[in-house]
């Protein structure tokens, strides 16, 4: 079995975009945690908005996205609150590309 990496688990979960906003999660800032054992990978994020329609989509494209990556066996993702999500929390691109830096 291959050994999994926290940097091929963001680079999978980098593929997953916001449906309303064009970026992708990892630079939006929503994944909280990657944490890995063996091939079980658990993931802590959250959402722009509590109540987003979209959640169980996001939510199905994460798990599918870092379930294709080599090694993974199953990945569990958890949609969490706190902390509350702000606009800090976009990498310094994710802010330029959306004209907030």
């Amino acid at each position: 079995m291959a050994l999994v990496t926290e940097e091929q688990v963001r680079e999978a979960l980098k593929t997953v975009k916001d449906p309303e906003i064009p970026i992708n999660l990892v630079e939006l800032g929503l994944i909280y945690k990657v944490e890995i054992d063996q091939g079980k990978v658990d993931i802590d994020m959250t959402l722009t908005a509590m109540g987003c329609p979209a959640a169980p989509q996001i939510v199905a494209q994460v798990k599918e996205a870092v379930e294709a990556v080599p090694g993974v066996e199953e990945a569990n993702v958890n949609l969490v609150w706190s902390p509350p999500w702000k606009h800090d929390m976009m990498s310094d691109r994710a802010k330029r590309a959306l004209g907030l830096a």
